[in-house]
């Protein structure tokens, strides 16, 4: 995990690959439970048999699970020391080029394209790319808006 001591040194990452999340396995009962929480629950997702038969050869992760996934995957990536808080602000562009199939293995890689001052501190814009393992299109690619707020307390204990 790649380590950034503030915004200033966050801002020189900028144009620059932050590194890789581990690998995790995408499970049936991940799918299930994002279906029950979202009211989705299309065979393609949930019905192991129909979807054997069907276009993709076995149920797949929703694609917005697999953007779900993108906090978690992003910690094990890179971290800012020295802010208040980290806001999730939207998405500018959201493609799902692949489906994950159930059992398959993903992780994210994370670009930082661009980082701009604000009023409120810095909005990030990171270019995250969901990879399935041994295979060669990405299941999401998206470009994700962060709102970085600084710790206004100098105390580095206190500080996130």
């Amino acid at each position: 995990m790649q380590t950034f001591s503030g915004l200033d040194d966050y801002a020189q990452a900028v144009g620059t690959h932050l590194g890789y999340s581990d690998w995790r396995t995408i499970t049936q009962e991940q799918v299930n439970i994002f279906a029950d929480a979202t009211d989705d629950h299309q065979w393609i997702h949930l019905d192991a048999e129909r979807a054997a038969k069907g276009p993709f050869g076995a149920t797949v992760a929703h694609g917005y699970l697999t953007t779900a996934l993108l906090p978690a995957l992003t910690r094990e990536i890179y971290r800012v020391d020295g802010l208040a808080m980290g806001v999730n602000y939207g998405s500018n562009k959201v493609r799902f080029p692949q489906p994950v199939p159930v059992g398959s293995r993903v992780r994210a890689g994370a670009e930082l394209l661009n980082l701009e001052r604000t009023a409120q501190g810095a909005m990030a814009t990171t270019r995250m790319v969901v990879e399935i393992e041994g295979q060669e299109k990405p299941a999401c690619v998206a470009e994700i808006l962060s709102l970085l707020v600084p710790n206004p307390n100098p105390n580095p204990k206190e500080a996130s």
